[in-house]
């Protein structure tokens, strides 16, 4: 039988942190930092680490709030409890003030879309505008093919639309008591885009808002010259308008040092190691606060087991190979410099539900 030198439901090694000097650490006594989002590729154990990180959290005294953005919705499995629905749910199975909630980015996705469809050009408008002299805003709105452009919309969008119904959430009055809230993301590539989202905002949706803006305004001016009341307004444009202005909030939140902290997950093997090098670039390019990488599933050298066995597996030897080259060039490489890399060890049991969560939570973010 193969040995990886685990068992019992310890962990295969200890974490080890490496990194530059000066880091700080986790602020776990402070009030002020309240977001942490979690992000890497899919597959890495991005759910694990944010659920882990959050009863830490909760452990050392805070109300937390998890929530998913991540369309595998993974979060009800990782804490053995249904959190769907979109609302926050009191976990179960613990004293502390741990709250968790998934939020489906297609619904959020669907939602948009609907509104932005709403607020099209229809031919009454646009014979009413013709008419007063506005025929070319009306060109101006059929030009932009709003509706062809969200039968695909970019990716991140779901997202954003996503994260932003968190912020409107968190920031109420009544749920003020949260003082973190830990925000596990989509796979990489929709973080990324996530954050160059308000440039095609501005340039689709918000000219279609600023013009049907100027149409109603036009319109109301008719009103007031035949002596005719106001209307009731263009609700979906007024709701396009917030969320605009939602989509530029949450990229102005991770950007905000003061407030937010972005971790990356990964996993010893070069092609996640890469994937993790290019977000920590990107992350940096765009003024993104993060500080930290999480190298999960770190298999141990056969003297560092827990029970002092030794492996004669050549295939377990192999893994190790390739897990040393994967994190020497984490180590070693520049792309990674500034950030401080826990490595955190692979367990022999599945990490699943709030008193597993605990210990991995105790085990890697406790002393970072």
């Amino acid at each position: 039988m193969c040995n990886a030198g685990g068992g019992g439901g310890s962990a295969t090694g200890g974490v080890r942190v490496s990194g530059p000097a000066g880091t700080p650490a986790l602020d776990f006594a402070s009030r002020d930092k309240r977001f942490y989002f979690v992000g890497g590729k899919g597959g890495v154990g991005k759910t694990s680490m944010s659920s882990a990180l959050a009863v830490q959290f909760a452990a050392e005294g805070h109300a937390v709030l998890l929530v998913s953005t991540d369309p595998a919705h993974s979060l009800r499995d990782s804490l053995d409890q249904d959190v769907g629905g979109g609302e926050a749910v009191r976990v179960q199975g613990t004293d502390l003030e741990l709250w968790a909630m998934e939020i489906d980015p297609e619904q959020a996705r669907q939602e948009f879309s609907e509104l932005a469809r709403e607020a099209d050009i229809g031919q009454g408008l646009s014979d009413m505008a013709g008419s007063i002299g506005l025929g070319g805003l009306v060109d101006q709105l059929k030009d932009l093919r709003l509706g062809e452009l969200l039968d695909t919309p970019p990716p991140g969008l779901d997202e954003a639309a996503a994260i932003g119904k968190v912020v409107q959430f968190v920031d109420k009055a009544e749920y003020a008591k949260f003082t973190r809230v830990v925000i596990d993301t989509a796979p990489t590539g929709h973080t990324l885009r996530l954050l160059s989202l308000p440039d095609f905002v501005d340039k689709g949706i918000g000219k279609l808002v600023r013009l049907r803006s100027q149409l109603r305004s036009a319109g109301g001016l008719l009103r007031g010259l035949f002596g005719q009341g106001e209307d009731d307004g263009d609700s979906s444009v007024d709701k396009l308008a917030a969320l605009q202005k939602n989509i530029q909030a949450v990229a102005d939140l991770f950007r905000d040092e003061t407030r937010t902290e972005f971790i990356i997950v990964s996993i010893p093997t070069l092609m996640s190691v890469r994937e993790s090098g290019r977000l920590a670039a990107a992350l940096r390019a765009e003024g993104v606060p993060c500080r930290r990488m999480v190298v999960n599933q770190c298999i141990p050298d056969p003297d560092k087991t827990w029970d002092g066995s030794v492996t004669d597996c050549k295939f377990m030897d192999r893994v190790r190979k390739s897990q040393r080259a994967a994190i020497k060039e984490v180590e070693e490489g520049a792309g990674f410099a500034d950030l401080q890399v826990i490595r955190a060890p692979l367990f022999d049991l599945e990490v699943r539900g709030v008193p597993a969560l605990q210990f991995l939570g105790r085990t890697v973010f406790h002393d970072v």
